[in-house]
């Protein structure tokens, strides 16, 4: 049985660098093939993995909606979509990705959330480990595409709005009963002491004990440069952080 990890939080917190590094961790320790799911419509984890990434579910949808495609004799459309879907896994040593991309129209992705859960519900049985990068904001907690998590990590940045959204976050798993085994909070960004307001935010909304991932300069260069974060030195300060936080969510897995 795959181990499933979900990466939520605000727009701008750095959940696709998080998820980056934690796939990093994965794949350095031998933890297994993994998983990961891009399940932002802005899709860019393939970027952090230094993947390239063709079709994704909603331009597969997209052209089923928009083109007269010739499905084979005795198929029907929805069997044929499925087929189709295999298009969308990119492969690579250790690690395979599957990418959401935009839905049927500007604002719809209702549909490509659902073919997203149930692909990847039938894909996970054959990973490890599974590591989902989730959209800013609440729309895939709302929908139900993450459910039944072993581990969700709550992102934010050093920001009074940004622990906000990890309260209403942690509500919403508690609100829709989704199966999600252990929670915990990072603050991404972090300076080496923690200003006091967001000290005074985190204690009034009953918030664990967050862990902390300094602001790494070699992260801004990677991603300016365009190169992958698997790429990044063990001497990285937000590798070293991740990388112990992923060995103590290991080590406490292997307890259960």
């Amino acid at each position: 049985m795959s181990f499933a990890i979900a990466v939520a939080g605000k727009g701008g917190t750095g959940k696709t660098s998080i998820a980056s590094l934690i796939i990093r961790y994965l794949k350095k320790n031998g933890s297994g093939p993994i998983l990961a799911i891009d399940a932002d419509a802005n899709a860019n984890l393939g970027d952090g993995l230094g993947l390239q990434v063709g079709e994704t579910i909603g331009s597969i949808i997209a052209s089923f909606n928009q083109e007269k495609i010739k499905i084979p004799a005795g198929m029907t459309k929805e069997a044929y979509l499925e087929v189709k879907m295999n298009e969308v896994v990119v492969e690579s040593k250790g690690v395979d990705l599957i990418t959401m991309g935009r839905g049927e129209g500007p604002d719809c992705y209702c549909y490509p959330n659902s073919v997203l859960r149930k692909v990847a519900d039938e894909m996970a049985a054959n990973y490890a480990y599974v590591v989902m990068d989730n959209e800013a904001g609440l729309e895939h907690l709302s929908r139900r595409t993450t459910q039944n998590i072993d581990l969700l990590l709550i992102i934010s940045d050093h920001s009074v709005k940004g622990i906000r959204t990890v309260a209403r976050i942690r509500d919403l798993v508690k609100e829709l009963k989704l199966v999600v085994k252990k929670q915990a909070v990072i603050i991404n960004f972090a300076p080496a002491e923690l200003a006091p307001m967001v000290k005074e935010e985190i204690a009034r909304l009953g918030i664990e004990s967050p862990y902390l991932i300094p602001r790494d300069e070699d992260i801004y260069q990677f991603d300016l440069e365009a190169r992958p974060l698997l790429e990044l030195p063990d001497s990285c300060v937000a590798v070293k952080a991740i990388d112990s936080l992923m060995a103590q969510f290991l080590k406490d897995k292997a307890k259960v």
